[in-house]
């Protein structure tokens, strides 16, 4: 099975833990460090909306927080299918590197695949 495909079903297996009882739309996302280590995340669904967390700034928390700051692929998938990060995720994600590849697709044999800069080509990072 190719990295893509694993990613992919990966993301899917997470959905189960997403926690989403108000919109009912959960998400669940594998992400791959460049060392081949992967972190999982779903959504988490706040009665205060604005604290809501999506699926894939929930596994980028998980990877910095265990030291990971280096990474090369994220697979997104919803229970609805195919799904493409928020702004805000986006954002967040050209954060951590301008080169990540994003997998999405309505299952695994047809997967779709993104470019950072393809999602958000104007995305910006402050100079460290």
């Amino acid at each position: 099975m190719n990295r893509d495909k694993e990613l992919y079903l990966m993301a899917r297996q997470a959905l189960k833990h997403a926690y989403a009882p108000f919109s009912n739309f959960t998400v669940g996302a594998a992400l791959l460090t460049e060392s081949g280590e992967v972190f999982t995340g779903v959504n988490v669904e706040n009665s205060s909306l604005g604290a809501t967390i999506c699926a894939e700034r929930t596994a980028f928390v998980k990877a910095v927080s265990e030291g990971q700051r280096r990474f090369s692929t994220i697979a997104v998938v919803s229970g609805e299918g195919a799904v493409l990060p928020c702004g805000i995720c986006r954002q967040f994600m050209f954060e951590f590197g301008n080169d990540l590849r994003i997998i999405t697709g309505e299952d695994e044999d047809h997967l779709k695949v993104y470019g950072i800069r393809d999602l958000l080509p104007e995305g910006f990072r402050l100079e460290r």
